[in-house]
């Protein structure tokens, strides 16, 4: 069983942590975030650390969401602190992507191209190189909406097994199958 809800999040310096009633807010240099905690797991500021108790640790719902809200704390204290960011990779003959504000323009082979808004909290940059694939980078101080964001671009066109063509993340690996053979 994991630990997880028993190791304290340390507060990096820049960063503010205010809890009231059952809410975390959560102030850093890249922004603000907020996150209703379960009345069953009590917080605690000590020591320049976030303390996390379960009030029932044999009840297993309980013991459970003890490691979900420390990592959710977690992930927000190094989003306003850091924050997150995540490249993709075009990978496909004549694939594109431009990027206007909050507008991403995808070409990725349909007969039409693909507009995509992002939600304000979330930048987007697309770089296309000559001679290599384009890259579309996100970045977000939510590390949930991030994810949600990428999911849903890639969601467009995923990779495909056989000649690997589509949107994947950098340094992803797509495990390739043999195609048809030949009938000698």
């Amino acid at each position: 069983m994991s630990r997880i809800g028993k190791l304290p999040v340390s507060i990096p310096s820049g960063v503010s942590v205010e809890v009231k009633d059952n809410v975390v807010k959560v102030k850093g240099p890249k922004g603000e975030l907020m996150q209703s905690v379960n009345p069953a797991i009590s917080l605690k500021i000590e020591n320049n650390e976030i303390v996390f108790e379960c009030s029932n640790p044999n009840d297993k719902q309980i013991h459970s969401m003890h490691g979900l809200y420390r990592a959710l704390v977690n992930n927000m204290v190094v989003g306003v602190s850091e924050g997150y960011k995540k490249q993709m990779e075009l990978v496909g003959v004549g694939y594109r992507a431009t990027s206007q504000g909050q507008m991403l323009e995808l070409s990725l082979g349909y007969s039409h191209a693909i507009n995509f808004e992002l939600p304000k909290e979330v930048k987007v940059e697309a770089v296309t190189d000559r001679k290599s694939n384009p890259i579309i980078t996100v970045e977000s101080i939510d590390k949930q909406l991030l994810g949600q964001v990428c999911a849903k671009i890639r969601s467009f066109r995923a990779p495909e097994p056989y000649k690997g063509k589509g949107i994947r993340f950098v340094g992803e690996e797509i495990r390739r199958k043999a195609g048809k053979s030949a009938k000698v």
